[in-house]
């Protein structure tokens, strides 16, 4: 039987394709699978294009990833009588006709750096902050999020749900988890701009009162309208930039790519660092999470091939880390006019290769062209258009091979312990163009801005006549590629996972720090600190900023550790408090044991 969708559920998805931002499904049911389908629809008839999909599961989909094998199926259920036309038709031309991705939670690695119209994430219990971050972030602006949850009969239900991350969290002496946690995201989507909770049939529930305020019946186009001038000036502001270089020149064809105003900005100072051949110098780029650091490191480095060097020596945590990296370099490359095999070829990390110490370049095997292996990460592009040149992955551990190099590039230097960092600073005279996350899962990078850039300053300081001293460049992106600025869902996972909370915070209300004996620790009652009242949220974040500045790799998985955890506790040192005090404590000190 046909049945009319709430008005609300078009609405808003209209509204955030105009505005280029994302929509969140919760949807609360069995059979939620059914809407993936009408979701899918609707946002087909909306963006008038065929959407591609990312449909991440724990082992179980409850139907087969694989055609051959539901064609089976489904002449093994007609035989039986079970099949259901009216139903399970529309389901199964969903699958057949739609460019799906399937995955797995414990391949969700293999996602960074891909884009999706829509994403779907079953099974709630496997889910993990990490996993929140890493499959949302890939939804570009105007697509859809769905989490689909199992039938209850109050959300309040969820509060207990035993998830898979707290087996690791069970001793022998504690058993028993408190999944704060879950509280926590379901109060919080009550906060969350462009979220709708519905069930199964698509019924909108009166959760998010944020998005339900915002949506009238007819839609409102004052918002769309600022939406749309603000990337329309970009665009323009871009455009000029690209309009006051030469327009046959290297450096024009390259920053033609850049996606933002930023990110050409971005390129063009790397350009001028890279085309001066200063040695010494070191370009620093921070930004948050889907601005185009990595894409803006890949320009760079195809860029720099283009000036004759020779040497380029690409860092990261691990090879996995650098396919944004290596794609633009090779998109670079193509709008340059060099081809594969016959101007550079590429080289893959062998299948099983561990990471023992070893040589890390001897770990290789080349790949051909359409041949390359599924998953195997790039970690070398041989180039012999004009002269032998090399990109080259090496471990941030072999920093003994960067000595000979001409440019080093360090992606995700957050996410690198900062000892080793510094060592590689230290290898030879070369340019460094260095990359750092300040607010996602990879690792905050605080520690990074805080140490290492000051240190830089203050070397350059004191350096400034001497030609082999370190010369630093700082430059930041703010806006983000796949969707636009003030995107609901973003904001709602920074104040949900304290992304945001990447500086320590101010002691206002302290004329000068009080001396030890008159401070007082404290333990925190964490069903208090995650109850997601407003003074507690400021406390966590106050806390949270304290952890993130002082250690060098922090993950949203820590929060789940520090909510969930029953062998641990968190201590807050406070300074003198009075009674009448009226207001929130400053936190001087967080431990968590």
């Amino acid at each position: 039987m046909r049945k009319k969708v709430d008005s609300r559920v078009r609405i808003m998805v209209e509204q955030n394709v105009l505005r280029n931002q994302r929509s969140l499904f919760v949807v609360v049911g069995d059979n939620g699978k059914d809407q993936v389908t009408n979701l899918h629809y609707l946002l087909s008839k909306i963006t008038t294009k065929k959407p591609s999909v990312l449909w991440c599961y724990k082992k179980d989909l409850g139907f087969s990833s694989n055609r051959r094998k539901r064609g089976r199926n489904i002449k093994k259920a007609i035989k039986q009588g079970k099949y259901d036309t009216a139903t399970d038709d529309p389901f199964e031309l969903f699958l057949s006709s739609t460019d799906i991705r399937f995955c797995y939670y414990r391949d969700s690695e293999s996602i960074l750096g891909k884009t999706y119209d829509m994403c779907v994430l079953s099974d709630f219990e496997a889910l993990t902050p990490n996993l929140l971050c890493r499959t949302m972030e890939t939804v570009s602006g105007g697509g859809i999020v769905m989490v689909m949850l199992r039938t209850m009969s109050s959300l309040k239900q969820l509060y207990s749900t035993v998830m898979d991350a707290h087996s690791k969290f069970r001793g022998e002496d504690h058993d028993t988890v408190e999944p704060r946690f879950n509280e926590r995201f379901i109060l919080s989507l009550a906060d969350c701009r462009n979220c709708l909770v519905v069930d199964d049939e698509l019924n909108v529930l009166p959760v998010s009162q944020a998005t339900l305020g915002s949506i009238s019946e007819t839609s409102s186009s004052e918002n769309v309208d600022q939406a749309e001038l603000a990337t329309a000036n970009d665009e323009a502001e871009r455009d000029a930039l690209v309009g006051e270089l030469d327009p046959d020149s290297t450096l024009s064809k390259v920053v033609k790519l850049a996606k933002t105003c930023d990110q050409a900005k971005a390129v063009m100072s790397f350009g001028q660092v890279i085309t001066s051949q200063n040695m010494g110098q070191v370009v620093s780029l921070t930004a948050a999470r889907g601005r185009g650091k990595s894409a803006s490191l890949g320009m760079a480095i195809a860029l720099a091939i283009t000036q004759g060097y020779s040497n380029v020596f690409v860092t990261a945590p691990s090879p996995e880390n650098l396919t944004t990296l290596f794609e633009f370099v090779l998109k670079t490359f193509e709008s340059l006019g060099y081809a594969e095999h016959q101007d550079y070829s590429l080289v893959q990390q062998q299948t099983g290769s561990e990471e023992d110490g070893s040589d890390s370049r001897a770990r290789l095997e080349t790949g051909g062209g359409g041949h390359r292996g599924v998953n195997k990460p790039l970690v070398r592009i041989n180039v012999y258009k004009t002269h032998r040149q090399t990109i080259q992955y090496v471990s941030p551990a072999d920093s003994k091979y960067i000595s000979q190099g001409e440019l080093l590039v360090i992606d995700e230097a957050a996410a690198i312990p900062l000892p080793v960092v510094k060592g590689l600073f230290g290898t030879g005279q070369h340019i460094t163009l260095m990359s750092s996350t300040v607010q996602g899962y990879e690792g905050t990078g605080r520690a990074l801005s805080l140490k290492l850039i000051a240190e830089l300053r203050k070397q350059q300081k004191g350096s400034r006549n001497d030609p082999n001293g370190k010369h630093l460049t700082e430059l930041s992106l703010e806006t983000p590629i796949r969707y636009a600025s003030g995107d609901g869902l973003e904001a709602w996972l920074g104040r949900l996972l304290c992304l945001d909370a990447t500086s320590p915070p101010t002691l206002r209300n302290l004329d000068g720090l009080p001396m030890p004996e008159q401070c007082e620790l404290y333990l925190v009652n964490r069903d208090t600190l995650f109850s997601y009242h407003k003074a507690s949220e400021v406390f966590l974040r106050n806390m949270q900023s304290l952890f993130v500045s002082s250690h060098y790799k922090n993950s949203p998985n820590d929060l789940l550790l520090m909510s969930d955890a029953p062998k641990h506790h968190v201590f807050a040192l406070l300074p003198p408090l009075s009674k009448s005090q009226g207001r929130l404590p400053e936190v001087l000190v967080s431990i968590q044991v």
